[in-house]
């Protein structure tokens, strides 16, 4: 049976909020389809930091709140959830090619890029931006399987290219001493590369939704 957006919500909102934010709220096996609705971490294949933002702005470019790779597993700020930019349904798979936006669970703002700089290497600024009510194409992502999938599986390579920009969501071991002192800078670049790589980790995965 599926899990209820409201069961979701309350579970999350009371992890996100307790003490208690190390116990992880549900982890995936092998092969799980990524649907609609889903709340996942995104880990970044090649230093195995999950995609990851706080309440803190950046104090260079838009200002915005700022997205980085958090080195931990169990950090509730790395949570996100899986929306359409079109009408699909809670379940519904999803195929290459679609494009999605990736809500920021503690938060409520999207991912989202423009052309900004980012603070460390000068590439493209990855930020979060709007709210449950606000969100714009700055927040649109289209979804690349590598190899022959069809449809978002946890065990899948996947790129994200931004559609206003065209760069990729991109992170390295460039890494902020500061404020966010041990994450890494995430940004997007416009090439292909190794870097451009994330996989779907932990997260809630809600079941597909039966055709009738």
């Amino acid at each position: 049976m599926a899990i209820s957006f409201f069961a979701l919500a309350i579970f999350l909102f009371l992890t996100l909020d307790s003490d208690y934010t190390s116990i992880p709220v549900s982890a995936a096996s092998e092969g799980v389809q990524i649907t609609y609705g889903s709340t996942i971490k995104l880990m970044h294949e090649k230093t195995k930091f999950r995609l990851h933002s706080h309440d803190v702005p950046y104090g260079s470019g838009s200002g915005q709140q700022s997205v980085t790779g958090f080195p931990g597993v169990d950090d509730a700020n790395s949570y996100w959830m899986v929306r359409s930019t079109y009408a699909a349904k809670q379940g519904d798979p999803i195929k290459s090619g679609s494009i999605i936006r990736l809500q920021h669970m503690k938060t409520r703002r999207w991912l989202h890029s423009h052309l900004h700089a980012s603070p460390i290497s000068g590439n493209m600024e990855v930020s979060c931006f709007g709210d449950d009510n606000g969100s714009d194409t700055g927040d649109y992502w289209r979804l690349e399987i590598e190899g022959s999938g069809k449809t978002w599986r946890q065990d899948q390579r996947i790129r994200l290219q931004h559609m206003d920009t065209a760069g990729y969501l991109h992170s390295h071991d460039k890494k902020y001493t500061r404020i966010a002192g041990g994450q890494q800078e995430v940004c997007g670049v416009k090439e292909k590369r190794p870097d451009n790589v994330w996989l779907a980790a932990e997260g809630v995965y809600f079941p597909v939704t039966e055709s009738k």
